[in-house]
């Protein structure tokens, strides 16, 4: 194992221990001889562990004494219950990190798989409670970019700020936002009348008052299927196969709306599609049930395919537009957040995701 890696599972496991409690004030730690042989490194690796535990204000180190558990946690750190569980969070999601590190996986890897974790509980939240004054409100289509820049912008660069996701779907987010559920919402519904994404529709939610429509991305839409394409999908088309298990986004998303759309066009029956009620809340659920082999093929983003490393077959290319409140978009923080995404590091962040484009980043229609 790698001696960096090492050195820091080592000092997360002492640490443990003494923020829980098992490790008491003034309790001697195992000699650095002792912990080498247990951990099966040098005892160099036990000494830097001890060294950062020392820096920490966490253990002593004396000549003659050995190193022990100081008397007292930093008050920095650990002056409440709260403090102490926050840090105890920290140290198991290292544990974590530490872990998928040393199995090979790139940090980058790591971040998109919490990422993606992390939407499946942000789908169902139903927003209830009433956020601080510091919360910006999030509803709407799920988006893989997004999730990331939440964290990056705001908390970030915003750091005041906090961007709350929930996903439940382009409809779903313009009627939370109109009933004030939602201070922004995210949409990419296409109009085959007026040949347009996501105008038509905010007005018809929005009557009589101005909003603000700031394009985030452009988006490759297609079929994710299993590596190789064995079954040798097409398009649209081979939905109608009854062998072929399909999986579907829930009612109200923008993804649905779209493949209800081509689904009249090809003149195919929803029924006769097999697993078209079997509904996921997220681009990334979809990708994932087909990663597990619970399904044949499924409607989703290329970044979504790409992330679980299966093959992806383009449909589209559609317009993810985030929708403001023209009173509230004034505030400071959404101020901010329209300059960074007119921003050429914007365009940079967001074309980071497979299947972006960021030609239309910034555009604001009122």
């Amino acid at each position: 194992m790698d001696d960096f890696y090492l050195y820091q599972r080592i000092s997360e496991a002492i640490r443990r221990e003494i923020l829980t409690g098992r490790l008491k004030p003034g309790q001697r730690l195992p000699s650095m001889r002792q912990l080498s042989l247990q951990w099966n490194c040098t005892p160099g690796t036990v000494q830097k562990s001890y060294n950062l535990l020392a820096k920490e204000g966490l253990v002593i180190s004396q000549a003659g004494r050995g190193t022990q558990v100081a008397g007292s946690t930093p008050k920095a750190m650990f002056q409440t219950q709260e403090s102490l569980q926050m840090a105890h969070l920290v140290n198991r999601s290292e544990t974590f990190l530490l872990e998928a590190l040393t199995a090979g996986y790139a940090l980058d890897e790591i971040q998109l798989a919490l990422e993606m974790a992390m939407d499946r509980w942000r789908a169902p939240d139903p927003m209830v409670k009433r956020p601080a004054s510091n919360v910006l409100r999030f509803a709407g289509s799920h988006d893989m970019a997004l999730a990331g820049l939440a964290r990056h912008v705001f908390g970030g660069l915003i750091a005041d700020t906090h961007l709350q996701l929930t996903f439940i779907g382009s409809l779903g987010g313009l009627l939370a936002m109109a009933q004030g559920k939602a201070d922004l919402c995210g949409c990419h519904l296409w109009d085959g009348q007026s040949k347009t994404y996501n105008l038509s529709f905010i007005r018809q939610h929005f009557q009589g008052e101005e909003v603000i429509v700031v394009t985030l991305a452009q988006r490759r839409l297609g079929l994710i299927v299993a590596p190789g394409n064995p079954l040798g999908i097409q398009g649209i088309a081979d939905l109608k196969r009854a062998e072929l298990r399909f999986v579907n986004r829930q009612a109200g998303s923008g993804t649905r709306h779209w493949l209800d759309g081509e689904l009249e066009k090809a003149e195919i029956e929803p029924r006769l599609v097999n697993g078209y009620r079997d509904e996921r809340l997220t681009h990334s659920d979809v990708a994932r049930a087909v990663a597990e082999g619970q399904a044949d093929v499924g409607l989703g983003l290329e970044s979504a395919a790409a992330a679980y490393k299966q093959d992806f077959i383009y449909l589209t290319q559609e317009r993810y537009d985030l929708v403001l409140d023209a009173e509230k978009a004034q505030g400071q923080a959404m101020q901010q957040f329209i300059a960074w995404l007119q921003s050429q590091a914007a365009k940079e962040f967001i074309a980071r995701y497979i299947g972006y484009d960021t030609r239309l980043t910034g555009e604001i229609q009122t």
